[in-house]
């Protein structure tokens, strides 16, 4: 007989969780609208940014099976799991960890690169003035081949949350909305911890925003990273200031 389901995934894992994925998919139908919602494509990419950053560190500061340290397991622990050998996990599986680190990696690497991309027509990204043209159009081709990397790996990961339901009758989906899994006592966290999360994504998104925006305090040379969104009314480039307000050298 299962053990009664129990609080396993805290809440803000489970938010992150499908806000990132919310964050991916609008970035990749923004990018496929055009250049005229390449401010809206960025700012997915600020999203991506913070909550990838709030991930990492809810990786050691979070609820227990939040934290690297409780799922992260070596070679050894990796091949036991492919072979049927290793115990049961309340949290993410041993296989499961390197698709985690492999998304997170990957997304923030994605997301950094494009803060310097430039489309060849009109709009680049908000660092692009940091790095000649020619750089830029590199970092940018990187962006775009990443991306396809990380579909696949995004890809895989569906499959095998698949293949727990079809092969193993294991319900993946449904704890990351509920948080709750059948498991023992001992394996339940007592609480989520909502207002540490919190303040950790406000000072992210804080971080983001005040260390990426030189030009307060009405400096003359600078450049803003966080552009002013102001959407017309056909929803398309916001009117407002450009993303670029000052190209160094």
């Amino acid at each position: 007989m299962l053990p009664s389901p129990r609080l396993v995934w805290d809440l803000p894992v489970r938010l992150f969780h499908w806000l990132l994925a919310a964050s991916v998919v609008g970035a990749f139908v923004t990018n496929k609208l055009g250049v005229a919602w390449f401010s809206w494509h960025a700012w997915f990419g600020y999203a991506v940014i913070v909550l990838v950053s709030f991930r990492l560190v809810w990786g050691v500061v979070g609820t227990r099976h939040a934290r690297f340290a409780s799922f992260v397991r070596g070679p050894a622990a990796i091949l036991a799991y492919l072979r049927g050998g290793a115990p049961a996990t309340p949290g993410h599986n041993p296989l499961g960890a390197l698709m985690v680190l492999a998304l997170l990696a990957g997304l923030l690497t994605l997301a950094a690169l494009g803060l310097f991309g430039n489309d060849d027509i009109i709009n680049t990204g908000p660092l692009a003035g940091y790095v000649g043209k020619e750089t830029s159009l590199l970092l940018t081709s990187y962006h775009r081949r990443l991306f396809y990397g990380i579909a696949a790996a995004v890809a895989v990961h569906v499959l095998a949350v698949l293949a727990h339901r079809v092969v193993k009758g294991e319900n993946l989906v449904l704890p990351m909305i509920t948080g709750r899994k059948p498991v023992a006592d001992a394996d339940t966290i007592p609480s989520s911890r909502p207002w540490l999360a919190l303040t950790l994504v406000l000072v992210l998104a804080g971080a983001l925003v005040l260390g990426a925006d030189p030009c307060a305090g009405g400096r003359r040379r600078c450049l803003r990273l966080i552009p002013l969104l102001r959407p017309n009314k056909k929803g398309g480039r916001p009117a407002g200031r450009p993303l670029i307000v000052f190209r160094p050298g």
